[in-house]
């Protein structure tokens, strides 16, 4: 997978999802509101550097955790449903396929990289998605993110695992989401 973040911006929106995650808990906030100093983030339509939300994202996995760095996903994907929704990505009884196809195409509005990089999908079944992320988005943060968005689809028993995982050796990380 290219790591690279040069020339990579996304929605402010979600630099101002992590910082805000964390009102009330001083320690973490003061250090990602350090790391996000010089960012504009009076507007979803400021964008921001990858580098940065990617370091950020990556200091709560480290610091704090991999459960907060999956609710961190649930937030962020709570953001982006938002998003898909206003801009008529999807509706709101979206199927899963429907809410995968748009969480794709928001990427790609939300995020500007010359590469095109963000989320592929690699198969589709009646009772389960596989997904690629092509993007150096926190693979972990994914987990919460996809959950969030397909628990929006009223998909019974959803699960979220991987198939392939760049931790693993894979080139690119892979994630099999299934329903009942």
């Amino acid at each position: 997978m290219n790591n690279s973040t040069e020339g990579v911006t996304l929605s402010s929106a979600f630099v101002k999802d992590i910082i805000d995650l964390y009102e009330g808990k001083d320690s973490y906030q003061r250090e990602l509101k350090r790391m996000a100093n010089g960012l504009d983030l009076s507007s979803a339509m400021k964008f921001v550097p990858m580098e940065t939300y990617n370091s950020m994202c990556n200091w709560i996995e480290s610091q704090i955790g991999q459960a907060n760095t999956r609710r961190l996903g649930r937030k962020i994907g709570a953001t982006a449903y938002s998003g898909m929704l206003a801009n008529g990505l999807i509706t709101s009884d979206a199927s899963p396929k429907e809410m995968m196809e748009g969480l794709a195409k928001v990427a790609s509005m939300m995020i500007k990289d010359p590469e095109g990089r963000g989320w592929e999908i690699l198969e589709t079944a009646p009772k389960h998605i596989i997904m690629r992320r092509t993007q150096t988005f926190n693979s972990t943060l994914q987990f919460g993110l996809i959950d969030e968005l397909i628990r929006k689809t009223k998909a019974v028993s959803p699960k979220v695992e991987y198939v392939k995982s760049v931790a693993d050796g894979d080139e690119f990380d892979e994630y099999k989401i299934s329903w009942f």
